[in-house]
């Protein structure tokens, strides 16, 4: 049997081509889960498999549909699996106590993994494979540029807890002291207001601060003032 032969066999609709191309999802879906799980996010190396496996089974479906019934649309089920998967990935989404919002990569993994398994599924091995590639390269060499990205920006988020309610004034003119502008402010319950060690009163800050300012040592002396209980970046 030539290669030429093998790769009409791959192209079609058998026993070869669906079990090769669902061994190929299982396998570039735990390799795209991997990362997420050892990071541990909500979703893992099972469940991106079972996505991408399920996504591909869905086109292999879509492309017998169009053997059996030449008139149908071969489409249809892809165009499903697109819009769909949105319920898995609004799943692994969730807003934190501190308002930041967590799940946000995942849920687009999930969403990326399964556009991979419709590749699959349709056999078009090249843009699978490649595409995993790049889904890799985004969660691991992009992540830590954002990272970076993100510790050098002048816009940050801070959560503070304060002793009493009346500091919410002096913070303010603290900041505006020291050439931080506030963008936006939120009033919130603390924390830890039931465990008897948090703070009466807690604020939401988006903070623009000055050029060359380090993340870091404005919250270290915004933890030095008296009447702040804690202040973290959120």
């Amino acid at each position: 049997m030539s290669f030429d032969d093998i790769k009409i066999m791959l192209v079609e609709i058998n026993a070869l081509s669906i079990t090769v191309r669902l061994t190929l999802a299982m396998i570039l879906g735990g390799i795209v889960g991997l990362e997420r799980g050892l990071k541990k996010r909500p979703a893992g190396m099972r469940t991106y498999m079972l996505v991408s496996i399920g996504a591909t089974l869905v086109m292999i479906t879509n492309q017998y549909l169009a053997i059996l019934y030449p008139g149908s649309d071969p489409a249809r089920l892809g165009a499903q699996v697109v819009s769909g998967i949105g319920f898995l990935g609004v799943g692994t989404i969730i807003i934190t106590r501190d308002k930041q919002v967590r799940g946000l990569t995942t849920a687009a993994g999930l969403w990326a993994s399964a556009c991979m398994g419709l590749a699959i599924g349709l056999g078009f091995y090249t843009g699978a494979l490649i595409g995993m590639a790049f889904i890799i390269l985004v969660n691991t060499v992009m992540h830590r540029l954002d990272i970076e990205l993100v510790r050098r920006s002048r816009a940050i988020e801070v959560y503070i807890e304060l002793a009493d309610p009346a500091y919410i004034y002096r913070i303010m003119y603290y900041l505006k002291e020291n050439h931080i502008r506030v963008s936006y402010m939120e009033v919130m319950r603390p924390k830890f207001e039931n465990q008897g060690h948090g703070g009466k009163t807690a604020l939401m800050l988006s903070l623009l601060l000055p050029m060359r300012t380090v993340h870091f040592e404005v919250l270290s002396k915004l933890n030095e003032i008296e009447y702040v209980v804690f202040a973290e970046e959120v």
